[in-house]
């Protein structure tokens, strides 16, 4: 696996949109009866290349989604999109998950499981093949997916990292 190189983003004036990917109830059982919360996990993107993902917890569903929403604006990256699919393949893990999404012809569309989807959709990705591996937790798929698109990088900067031309790095 590739360091990761994080190109973080301040959520300023975007126009982000939000996508819930989880909500999950909670209970917690006291001496004087039982204690439910929530916890949901958002996804928000600009759909042009920039996306975050958080978790918000609270007693109430939409509370929680609020908390999410923001705790999402807070970890904002920047995605390499190039003619609406990714630069190259990418594996990450996170946990017990493991992604691999790869770079598709334009028209395919994005195939992706639910909480793949949502972070891809959200990062202004069209055209992608992706597959998770392991755990279907959406905390741990939507954070090695985060992780993924974090470790993508554009074709500019590795050939002046390699010193070669631009056409070189995509013909090999």
């Amino acid at each position: 696996m590739s360091k990761v190189i994080v190109n973080k983003v301040k959520a300023g004036d975007l126009e982000l949109k939000e996508k819930v990917v989880a909500i999950n109830r909670v209970v917690k059982t006291t001496k004087g009866g039982r204690a439910f919360s929530f916890s949901a996990v958002v996804v928000v993107g600009n759909e042009n290349g920039v996306v975050g993902h958080g978790l918000g917890k609270a007693k109430e569903v939409q509370m929680a989604i609020q908390k999410g929403i923001e705790d999402a604006k807070k970890n904002l990256i920047k995605v390499p999109v190039m003619k609406g699919t990714i630069p190259h393949d990418q594996l990450a893990k996170e946990g017990a998950s493991k992604v691999l999404i790869k770079p598709a012809a334009h028209g395919t569309g994005v195939i992706a499981g639910g909480s793949m989807r949502a972070v891809l959709e959200s990062a202004g990705v069209t055209d992608v093949l992706a597959k998770s591996l392991g755990s279907a937790n959406p905390h741990n798929v939507v954070r090695a997916t985060f992780k993924a698109l974090a470790m993508l990088r554009e074709p500019i900067a590795v050939s002046k990292v390699r010193s070669l031309g631009l056409k070189r790095v995509f013909n090999g």
